[in-house]
């Protein structure tokens, strides 16, 4: 049944990043919903066929889309203890993140040789030679069970330890559910799982590396810093709804960064787009000047419910504050180690 369809898809990928106020130029939201949700499947037989199996185009952003939003009301039975709102699912966030891509342009051909991904050409197109769009499209990897309900849909890679990761985010839902801890402690737990899969995709997609290479400089660094920031949303168990997905991802640059953008005095981009970057890049030095070590230190802090919950709390301020003392998060990962 679609129900199995859904709980067994398993989309790979990385999630989320930075942040500021709810105000930006890019648009991520519309009616309250992800860019184009309107135009998504809304049920697995609106999906493209052909000779009766099912063939969503994992490089078409609608058809990308349309699994997201499958996923979620597949799993959403299965989450009710996330929170009161209908839109506490965690897959909110990978919904919203492609997204952004797209209206950044960050999914169109940035080689220029196809107008693939280009407003002018096939908007809804996501380039091969998009890094960005390489990343989001390692998460469409399917277990035995998914691929055979698909009528055998999964022309990539099998990436056998992130495919075991999702596995078992998608076995724990039911049994997670029914359990009678209490619901901080059910959502810390979900949410653990998905992020150790989340992280499994992350380093399994280390081959879409060379697609930075049609980028300018500062891009490229952005697209590191990206990452970087993955490890510590993954540590402190970041619940990915739509409504912190906004609050994380509308501050993100609305457009591909170019050579001579230095963050905070991009002219073109809002004062909160520069900030966000410039935390980002903050991020990484300290932790490139530190051998590493403030990103080994913070999962390291990040040791229990309770200090996931201050880890959350110190991320947000961190990303969304500017007049945020950026000694106090150093001094936190510290006082954390310590206690942990």
């Amino acid at each position: 049944g679609s129900e199995t369809i859904m709980l067994r898809f398993a989309a790979l990928g990385l999630l989320l990043a930075s942040a500021v106020t709810l105000s930006s130029s890019v648009v991520v939201l519309e009616n309250g919903q992800p860019n184009l949700w309107s135009q998504t499947a809304s049920q697995v037989t609106e999906l493209p066929t052909q000779d009766g199996i099912l063939t969503p185009n994992p490089w078409n952003y609608l058809n990308r889309q349309s699994l997201y939003r499958l996923m979620i009301a597949g799993t959403d039975p299965y989450l009710t203890y996330m929170g009161t709102t209908q839109t506490e699912n965690p897959f909110w966030g990978l919904a919203l993140q492609l997204g952004w891509m797209q209206t950044s342009g960050r999914l169109a051909d940035p080689s220029g040789s196809t107008t693939c991904g280009l407003q002018t050409g096939d908007a809804m197109c996501i380039s091969p030679e998009s890094f960005w769009g390489c990343k989001c499209n390692k998460r469409n990897l399917n277990t035995k069970h998914s691929q055979k309900s698909l009528g055998g849909l999964s022309p990539y890679k099998i990436y056998s330890n992130a495919m075991t990761k999702w596995d078992a985010f998608f076995q724990a839902l039911k049994p997670t559910s029914e359990s009678t801890l209490p619901d901080n402690e059910k959502k810390d737990s979900i949410l653990g799982l998905y992020w150790t899969a989340q992280m499994a995709t992350t380093y399994s997609s280390s081959t879409c590396s060379v697609k930075k290479s049609h980028y300018s400089a500062e891009e490229q660094s952005f697209a590191d810093s990206w990452l970087d920031s993955a490890e510590y949303v993954a540590a402190a168990h970041f619940h990915s709804n739509l409504e912190k997905s906004v609050l994380f991802l509308n501050p993100l640059p609305s457009r591909i960064l170019r050579a001579g953008d230095a963050s905070p005095n991009i002219a073109d981009l809002t004062e909160e787009e520069n900030y966000s970057l410039t935390i980002f890049s903050w991020m990484k030095n300290i932790n490139t000047i530190l051998g590493g070590s403030m990103v080994r230190m913070w999962k390291g802090a990040m040791c229990s419910v309770t200090t996931r919950e201050k880890g959350k709390e110190l991320l947000e301020q961190l990303l969304t504050n500017p007049s945020f003392p950026t000694a106090t998060f150093l001094s936190f990962i510290t006082e954390m180690t310590t206690a942990c």
